[in-house]
Formats: C-alpha cells, structure tokens, sequence
C-alpha cells in the first residue's frame, strides 16, 4: 500500500502523448526538434525519459544546464534565460548546443569568447498584445524577455553580435500567452518571417517555444498548432534548410500526471463541514490561483449523499481549501482523492512547507515502480549547518 500523497506518472499515457506531438510535428515539418522545458518538471526520471525518447534538454539557468549534462545530453541543449552564468554560456557554446542569447551581457561576454566561428541565436522580444488582443499573459505591459523588435534594440543586437565576429543562426520566439490558442502561433510564425525578411538573416532554425495543450480534447490539437505554423513559416522557410524548434513542457507532463491524497479528518462546524487531507493545495497549484481541478474521488464504502463538502488541505493555511463538493456521497477517513492533470509547475514549484516532498512513482502497464522517495529530516539537512559546525 503506497503512503499518500504521493505523484503517479501514466508513462503510457505520457508516451501516447509525446508521440502524437511528435507525428504532427514530422508530417508538418520534417526537419524538427522538440527541446523538453525542464523548468515545468525536472524530476530526474522525467528528463532522463524525455532524453531517452530523443528530445533536447532546454534549459534556462547553470542549474539546470548541470542536470542536462548530469543525464548525458550532451550538446543536444537548447541554452535560454537571462539567468545563464558566462562559463555554461562559454562551454555551451563550445560544445555546439544551442544557445539564444537573452540579455545585453550575454552580447558582452561575446567580446571575450576565446572563439569567433560559432553560430548562436537571439530571442526576439515583439508586442503579441498588439497581435493578439487580451491573450497574451502580460497585456499592455508587454513582455521583458529578449530584445524588442518594434523598438529597434532587435537590430542593434543583431548589428552587435555580426560586428563580434558571430553569426546569427537561429532566432527564438517563446511567448507567454493566456489563451494558448493558435492566433498565437500564427503570430509568432508571421513576426519570424518579418523578421528574416527585413534583416536578410540566413537562419538555420526557427525556435517558436512552448506554451501548447495537450491531453485535452476541447482545445486545439497538435496536428493544428503544427499545420498553422508550417503554412505561415513557409512563405519564407523551407524544411530543407531550416529546423522547427518546439519547447513544449506542460503539454506534454501536464496530463500523464496525478496527486493522490487520503481523507485524515473531519470537522463540523456551524458554516460547513470540512473533510481534511493529508495533501496540500500547494502540491498541484503552488501559486493558489487555480479556481478548479480536475479530480476523482475513491471511496472505500457507499455513503449517503450530503449537500456539502469542503475538501481542505493538511496545512495551516486558511486558504488551503481545494474544491467544494455539492451534493456528493459523505466522505470518510480513508477515502482517497485524486487530483489529475498536474504534472506541469508541481513538482519542481511546491514549497516544502509543513511536510517535505512526496512519494512519486511511475505506472508502465500493470508495473508501478518507484522513481523519488519521500524526503525525510536527513533529506532535508543534507548540506545544512548547524549552529556550533561552523
């Protein structure tokens, strides 16, 4: 009997969805690569997975640039982020991975880049607000990652990178959006191509980023993000000659992944009656914004129907209430809830607040096996220094 809560990953579920992104990847555009977003879960077995089934690691920081090298990725890094230190910069570039610079200083560690024959590419910073009224996620606002395009910085970083000695060979065009719909897609597909076409650059790749659904059959699907962004990118791109570049992360762990949680307690008060878990809120929506979650419950015994429940976490937390079930048969101590959809921003986002991290395992068929113990106290002062150790 497994201790909750604890994460199980459907690795069937997550197969049969990376690979349908990736058959409308290919019959869209042949020449591709999927570099998996580590930020949105970089649990070790799940990189070393998405590494195993061929993709890239995209990383945005040292850390995680070091836990790419840690399972053997080699030069198949796609370097983004304003957090890159100048030695990973350097020894990425080395190495021939992918880097996308970011920021100004990136553009000033050129200058004392001991080789001058490497080719890295640039992120593009452009008004999707202006493109796409009232989805992008920062409004009128506007984004703060890359160099902007309608402003000109774009082609002042361009014009400093080509003095430096570097050609640009590929342009980068991740945006947050609020919708995920695919006027976005369209949007970026058409600003790379103003883009190529106003600064004549011969680009070897096209990185549109992430940001997709997936494992929800009400929204779009991949066969259409991919179809859209090939008829947009070949006005001026062929796949002979330049690579796709996709960043998907929740798109492809968000859905294969479930939080169970078990019934500890219940009060009663004159408001209503709480049923307390020994899962949190913070384990599958660690920014407490979500206002639903999708979820099935399990019950040991049938109960009679009451016409209120509210299902609380185990934290001290008033707010730590994660849904209201109307009209639902009385749940009992050891009735079991499980929370669906939440592999993307948990694992590597919730806080060890009250209890440490959880339990995962993996489910292959009718095989579960075990792929991160639950910390414990010795975990958790592993590199810690009491007081009188100095």
């Amino acid at each position: 009997m497994m201790k909750t809560p604890y994460y199980m990953i459907n690795q069937n579920e997550l197969d049969r969805n990376f690979n349908k992104m990736s058959s409308a990847l290919k019959d869209n555009w042949n020449n591709s690569i999927i570099g998996y977003s580590y930020k949105t879960n970089y649990l070790p077995w799940i990189i070393q997975h998405f590494d195993n089934l061929g993709c890239y690691a995209e990383v945005v920081s040292e850390d995680e640039y070091l836990l790419a090298k840690r399972i053997g990725a080699g030069n198949r890094i796609i370097y983004n982020g304003p957090v890159k230190t100048k030695e990973t910069f350097y020894e990425a570039l080395s190495v021939g991975a992918i880097v996308n610079i970011d920021s100004w200083r990136e553009i000033d560690w050129l200058e004392e880049c001991g080789f001058k024959d490497k080719s890295i590419g640039i992120r593009v910073n452009f008004d999707i607000e202006k493109m796409c009224p009232g989805q992008s996620q920062c409004g009128d606002e506007g984004g703060r990652f890359g160099f902007c395009y309608e402003n000109g910085e774009l082609k002042k970083a361009i014009i400093s990178i080509q003095s430096k000695g570097f050609h640009i060979s590929g342009i980068h065009l991740h945006t947050s959006s609020k919708s995920r719909g695919l006027d976005i897609y369209k949007a970026v597909s058409e600003v790379a191509c103003a883009i190529q076409e106003e600064f004549d650059l011969e680009l070897s790749y096209v990185d549109v980023g992430g940001g997709f659904f997936g494992g929800l059959n009400n929204k779009p699907q991949f066969e259409e993000y991919f179809a859209l962004i090939s008829d947009v990118l070949c006005r001026r791109f062929s796949p002979d000659n330049t690579t796709l570049i996709i960043e998907p992360g929740m798109s492809l762990i968000g859905a294969p992944v479930s939080y169970f949680t078990t019934v500890i307690d219940i009060k009663s008060t004159e408001k209503n009656r709480f049923v307390v878990t020994d899962g949190s809120r913070t384990g599958i929506d660690p920014f407490l914004k979500k206002e639903s979650y999708f979820y099935s419950i399990h019950k040991k015994e049938r109960t009679p129907v009451i016409d209120k429940q509210v299902i609380c976490g185990y934290t001290c937390m008033e707010n730590d209430r994660l849904f209201t079930a109307f009209e639902c048969q009385e749940l009992c101590c050891g009735d079991q809830i499980e929370y669906e959809k939440v592999g993307a921003y948990t694992m590597c986002l919730a806080p060890m607040f009250i209890k440490s991290f959880p339990d995962v395992y993996v489910k292959n068929g009718d095989t579960v096996k075990s792929v991160r113990n639950a910390w414990g106290t010795e975990e958790y002062f592993m590199k810690s220094i009491l007081e009188g150790n100095e």
